[in-house]
């Protein structure tokens, strides 16, 4: 399920962005960029902190593993990210 006011709701400066990407990717952005872009205060700010450190962050596996893990995982979800 996908909110409607996710799809459409989002303030002017983010309008700009998500026209941008599209303009030079040539394509719609992706489902989790429309949603960190929603409302970056509530959701997007917090979401990207915590991925960054555990994508980046200190870890038994190198980052080239944890790519390839949220990868796999992705392919497996059927997910473009």
């Amino acid at each position: 399920m996908f909110l409607s006011v996710v799809e459409r709701g989002h303030r002017l400066p983010q309008k700009m962005m998500l026209a941008l990407i599209r303009v030079l990717s040539r394509r719609r952005a992706v489902d989790i960029i429309r949603t960190l872009l929603y409302r970056p205060e509530f959701f997007g700010k917090h979401i990207s902190v915590w991925t960054q450190a555990v994508m980046r962050g200190p870890s038994e596996w190198s980052v080239g593993e944890r790519e390839l893990f949220a990868a796999f995982a992705s392919r497996l979800n059927q997910c473009v990210f």
